[in-house]
């Protein structure tokens, strides 16, 4: 069984300060990685959150979670990533995702191209930073990116690349994770109409086992190698678990309250039943990388001192 780690998604914080405190604190509790996510909204901007958040820590690896491909060039964002890698003495989890807020894309005035198109575009975006990274000199010529005879400086420490983390709950985007990523990160839900409606009917177990088919297929023979994530959406430390499934079922129609308690996507429950719902996910799914919000961190932590590493 492959050990159990946490990270922790945080987005924003008043002051330097601030945000390093929050660094801290995850490396306190236990937390492995400290996430940054990527939008054009009231947050930090992520390549600097990353390395101010490496700057205050000593073993906290840091990470992108996820960037969206189509705010930056392959060839910069290979440039960024290998200088990061340098400079937080090998911590990086490089994160890297197609994008799905189409109001992200008009307000910056970008083609927001349907999902097929961006998921192609990310596939070429990695193969160009794979290249980067792993210190050969690039010629590459897709149908959306071409780069001609180019090597970047400095190359990461972490070799061929730190982690790349590839998810959502698409059945191409995780095709094109299991392929190529490193960490495949399970999300569970799909959001339509340009990102405004949130789809949920992957939280049910039967739709993660068929996604844990697509992925194991499109593996091969690398998927042993594969770390697997899941996006918990939700953790609530109770004794009185089918009544706050319940409470959330009210806002989550899609779902029955045994598909949210089922789910790996939300932790209900006392503390060791949290740990033996997480046993079970990994016994399962092969879980063993949950990923949460700044919001639960403290709520977590009980289950991480007891989680982590083991």
């Amino acid at each position: 069984m492959t050990p159990f780690r946490f990270g922790v998604n945080v987005r924003d914080a008043s002051s330097q300060a601030a945000w390093q405190d929050k660094a801290r604190k995850a490396e306190d509790l236990g937390y492995s990685t400290f996430l940054v996510p990527d939008h054009l909204a009231a947050m930090l901007a992520t390549i600097p959150a990353v390395m101010s958040a490496a700057a205050a820590t000593k073993h906290l690896r840091v990470g992108t979670n996820v960037l969206n491909n189509d705010l930056r060039h392959p060839v910069l964002l290979a440039r960024e990533a290998a200088t990061m890698d340098l400079l937080t003495d090998g911590r990086l989890d490089l994160g890297l995702g197609a994008g799905y807020m189409r109001i992200e894309y008009e307000q910056a005035g970008l083609r927001f191209d349907r999902g097929g198109v961006r998921v192609e575009r990310l596939a070429e975006s990695i193969a160009i930073i794979k290249g980067l990274l792993g210190g050969s000199e690039v010629n590459f010529t897709g149908r959306h990116y071409r780069v001609t005879g180019h090597q970047i400086h400095p190359r990461p420490v972490q070799r061929p690349h730190p982690p790349i983390v590839v998810g959502g709950n698409g059945p191409r985007l995780l095709a094109l994770a299991a392929k190529e990523a490193d960490i495949v990160n399970f999300t569970g839900i799909t959001f339509t109409r340009g990102g405004t409606a949130p789809d949920m009917s992957g939280w049910r177990a039967a739709a993660l086992d068929e996604r844990m088919r697509i992925v194991r297929d499109a593996a091969g023979e690398r998927f042993d190698r594969l770390v697997l994530s899941a996006q918990v959406q939700r953790v609530i430390v109770t004794d009185r678990r089918r009544e706050a499934a319940a409470e959330l079922q009210q806002s989550w129609k899609q779902l029955s309250v045994d598909e949210i308690l089922e789910a790996p996507y939300a932790l209900i429950g006392s503390v060791d039943e949290m740990v033996e719902s997480l046993h079970a996910r990994r016994e399962r799914w092969g879980l063993s990388y949950f990923v949460t919000f700044e919001q639960f961190l403290e709520t977590l932590a009980p289950v991480v001192a007891k989680l982590s590493g083991k």
